[in-house]
């Protein structure tokens, strides 16, 4: 007798949208309630809003969730994380944002292209993740926006005595640094600070990013150049990087010949501010320690009610107390077999080493027994 899964249509008007939510929602929730992990109301309403980001660009791409071309092996993957880590993707600003690429896979020893969705946080996504993981993270302040002519003293210290900084603002000219003021949980408050001419690194790693399949007309792609034509290509590509370097950033996105190169967000002048904040806002979030196992124990204990499940609660137990207890163990007493054997050992200290020497086996001699006094002599 064969298994069979029977499926009942329903008489109500699905949408399709509503279709694709009702197929990966329960998936994600049954992937995370066998972990031990019960999601609560704005996780399961962050996978909702991911479903919708995901079909949106799906769409806008002219594919179907059933299209062969698509792969649909990292959406499942793709979810678990944005519930994990609670990721709202129609948040304003967005933190979290979905695209299409294309990418080689190897079928029957064959190059087949397919379209794979790839995840990506931006916007408020780091410091969603900074004030929810953050390692010993208590207060996240409003950060400083200092400008060019604004009054700023940096932190000073003298030994262990820190010195916090001090900020006039005006609110004249642009940003020039971002100030983090964290306070953790011992109670000391640190200042995090993120300068506008790091950026540069930013932009050329988007240049890099934006430069991956160009050719330059050297080559038709860079999967069929030679080995000749790619020291071309990258000779062209590091003349480009190093001019963006020595430019610096206002100048590099002023420049023409790198403005080919790089997005609109970026160009712009109403959003290239606002990117420049952001990246710098990025560059102090992304380098401060996360702590994600502090995240599934906090995800076990929101869910701790009276109607815990003991397998919750064992498995909350065994991650809370893991390598934490010192064993001590007490000497225990000697057995007088134990005594008796140390005191022959101890006796027998004296007695070196010897070099190891085969001796043939030998028969112990007889030893003679006296004769029987009152019987016959043999």
């Amino acid at each position: 007798m064969t298994n069979q899964v029977t499926i009942q249509e329903d008489s109500g008007y699905k949408t399709g949208l509503v279709k694709i939510q009702d197929t990966f929602s329960p998936m994600i929730q049954d992937a995370l309630t066998g972990n031990g992990i019960n999601m609560d109301d704005y996780q399961k309403t962050c996978v909702l809003n991911a479903i919708t980001a995901i079909n949106a660009v799906v769409d806008s791409q002219g594919l179907s969730w059933n299209a062969a071309n698509l792969d649909r092996n990292n959406v499942t993957d793709i979810l678990l994380k944005v519930a994990a880590l609670k990721l709202n993707a129609t948040a304003t600003p967005r933190e979290v944002y979905f695209s299409i690429r294309n990418t080689k896979r190897k079928v029957d020893d064959k190059d087949v292209w397919v379209k794979q969705v790839e995840m990506g946080i931006e916007g408020d996504g780091n410091d969603a993740l900074l004030a929810n993981f953050g390692r010993d993270v208590e207060t996240i302040h409003q950060f400083w926006l200092v400008r060019e002519n604004d009054k700023f003293e940096y932190p000073t210290f003298k030994g262990i005595e820190f010195t916090p900084p001090i900020w006039t603002p005006t609110g004249q000219g642009k940003v020039v640094r971002v100030v983090y003021p964290i306070t953790k949980k011992s109670g000391q408050t640190e200042y995090f600070i993120a300068e506008r001419a790091d950026v540069i690194r930013n932009l050329i790693a988007h240049v890099k990013q934006n430069l991956m399949n160009e050719t330059f007309g050297i080559a038709k792609d860079r999967y069929k150049a030679t080995a000749e034509q790619k020291k071309q290509i990258d000779s062209k590509k590091n003349e480009i990087f190093n001019k963006i370097e020595k430019s610096g950033l206002d100048a590099a996105l002023a420049d023409e010949e790198i403005a080919e190169h790089v997005s609109p967000a970026w160009k712009d002048p109403q959003s290239r501010e606002s990117m420049i904040i952001r990246k710098m806002r990025n560059n102090i979030v992304k380098k401060i320690p996360k702590d994600f196992g502090a995240a599934f124990i906090s995800l076990l204990n929101g869910n701790n009610n009276e109607s815990e499940s003991e397998e919750n609660r064992v498995r909350k137990e065994i991650y809370e107390n893991a390598n934490q207890e010192l064993l001590d163990f007490e000497p225990i007493e000697e057995t007088l077999q134990e005594q008796q054997m140390n005191q022959s050992i101890q006796e027998s200290e004296n007695i070196q080493d010897a070099e190891y020497v085969e001796v043939k086996s030998q028969e112990p001699p007889r030893k003679e027994q006296p004769p029987f006094a009152d019987g016959p002599d043999f």
